[in-house]
């Protein structure tokens, strides 16, 4: 018998083609309802997986806990057992003061300023969507009415350096939209090993307000923060059907 991934712990067969990236294992429930059905196949440490359909189409869900190093050990043994198309469904910071918490911005690209993708290939190596993917995701937004902004994030790794304020608003004046920690891995280390990969995030705190503010209002379950992140689920999934449904014909 097949052994187990060593983290996620999943076989060959136990993950969907296409699969939802959250960051918090807690996430996984609130995709789990808005599906039709689903069943929970493996939790290890925090990598939390389920694997059910939406509108026929299979999905998976697993979560790569914070940070580029998480991230990529979830997308190469996801890729191992079978997930082709990956969205992260995560939470940001506006850059922008005309983004406001609930909104959402789908990653056309990504700044690396993480670490995790320098191990794989210079940062020369640009870190895109997938164009499909990164074009499903725009029109899902539209279609449900959600606000949704496309551009460039920039993918860092920690928020609590002394230079974090000077560099942000460095990025924020090169037009960059909003900061996370994994959308710069998962595009790079997706590419890099045949799989198509896109990002679409929550935002929880405003240009102008307090990181950890705004986290605490995400874990609260603040309305705001709390609507994004079932819209963001909400335009994955309806996002990857329509690419199932296009590949299937």
């Amino acid at each position: 018998m097949e052994e187990p991934q060593p983290h996620i712990q999943c076989r060959t067969g136990d993950i969907a083609p296409y699969v939802l990236l959250p960051g918090d294992p807690g996430r996984i429930d609130a995709i789990a309802a808005q599906l039709d059905r689903w069943e929970p196949v493996a939790h290890n440490r925090e990598y939390r997986t389920i694997t059910g359909t939406f509108q026929g189409m299979p999905v998976s869900a697993t979560s790569t806990v914070i940070g580029g190093p998480s991230t990529a050990i979830a997308v190469e043994e996801l890729v191992r057992t079978g997930a082709r198309v990956l969205v992260r469904i995560g939470s940001a910071g506006a850059l922008q003061p005309h983004i406001r918490v609930g909104d959402l911005v789908v990653a056309v690209g990504a700044v690396r300023e993480e670490g995790a993708s320098a191990m794989y290939v210079p940062v020369a190596y640009p870190a895109v969507s997938d164009p499909a993917v990164l074009t499903a995701l725009l029109k899902a937004a539209d279609g449900l009415g959600i606000t949704a902004h496309a551009g460039v994030v920039r993918s860092h790794d920690s928020f609590y350096t002394d230079r974090e304020d000077e560099v942000t608003r460095f990025w924020a004046s090169k037009g960059v939209l909003g900061s996370d920690m994994e959308t710069a891995t998962l595009l790079t280390v997706a590419r890099l090993r045949g799989a198509r990969a896109g990002s679409v995030l929550n935002v929880v705190v405003p240009a102008d307000g307090g990181l950890e503010a705004g986290i605490n209002d995400l874990v609260a379950g603040k309305e705001a923060a709390r609507q994004g992140e079932t819209a963001e689920i909400r335009v994955a999934l309806h996002a990857l059907r329509d690419l199932w449904t296009e590949e299937s014909c």
